[in-house]
């Protein structure tokens, strides 16, 4: 119990001190950059990229009740729960307006038709992104294989300095038991549980990919969002960037977000 209790001390002290920590850290819970414990076992039929991007086609969607069906199909996969209280909302993909998109994109000018349209967002799992930086513990990481931003949730000690640093409020806090929102017929088995006192958010459905499928969201929507390698100049996705007029979310910030948007 005593040595227990020292170590959360150790740890709170580590978050407290935040990125000058990192060394100490090290010394105290070693591990890969690339988080092993949210390693999904590589398939034959795994899909690869050297970065995975995606774009979303906004002018497909045109009420609220549209997006529904990718929406519903992330939160089934990953047992994402549903919380009447707000305070407690976790949220990996969902449905806003333009206004809080894309705050630096708007002029007078826009039209009302583009302002009016529901937009889907989702973490962006940047090139650049801030959030691994401000993690103490590594327990938010960039993947150098394909540059998924992933969530360790256990090495996540809760100091959600993480929440603090992204500047898109893609992450959530497990302030309670995750299941307690869930119908337990409708847990998905396949998705590995977390608990309460972390942070989640969006991981581009790797659990998927390693088995050769889509990301949730893009099988659901009927091919209006397209996924693929941004590396490859012969992608799906550098084709539609090419043929297409996009933007991205607060790309002033040089965070690199690679979830693009034709409007």
């Amino acid at each position: 119990m005593k040595s227990s209790r020292r170590r959360f001390m150790k740890l709170a002290g580590i978050a407290a001190l935040g990125l000058g920590a990192q060394p100490v850290i090290k010394a105290i819970a070693p591990a890969s950059e690339n988080g092993p414990q949210t390693q999904f076992s590589q398939g034959p039929n795994a899909l690869t990229a050297r970065q995975w991007a995606m774009v979303i086609d906004t002018r497909r969607f045109k009420t609220a009740h549209d997006l529904e069906p990718m929406i519903e199909a992330c939160h089934k996969t990953h047992n994402v729960p549903h919380f009447e209280d707000k305070n407690h909302e976790i949220k990996w993909i969902w449905e806003t307006h333009f206004h809080n998109a894309f705050p630096d994109s708007a002029n007078r000018f826009t039209s009302e038709e583009t302002e009016h349209r529901p937009y889907l967002v989702l973490c962006n799992h940047c090139e650049n992104p801030p959030c691994v930086r401000a993690c103490p513990t590594k327990a938010t990481f960039k993947r150098e294989s394909d540059g998924v931003v992933m969530m360790d949730m256990h090495r996540c000690i809760g100091c959600r300095f993480c929440m603090a640093a992204c500047p898109y409020g893609s992450r959530s806090f497990n302030f309670v038991e995750p299941l307690k929102g869930l119908v337990e017929k409708e847990i998905n088995l396949k998705y590995p549980r977390r608990m309460k006192g972390v942070v989640e958010k969006c991981t581009f459905c790797v659990e998927r990919l390693a088995e050769g499928q889509m990301p949730a969201c893009v099988e659901a929507s009927g091919g209006a969002i397209v996924f693929g390698d941004l590396s490859d100049p012969e992608s799906e996705v550098r084709q539609v960037l090419r043929e297409n007029f996009t933007i991205r979310r607060k790309q002033s910030l040089g965070t690199e977000p690679c979830v693009y948007y034709i409007v």
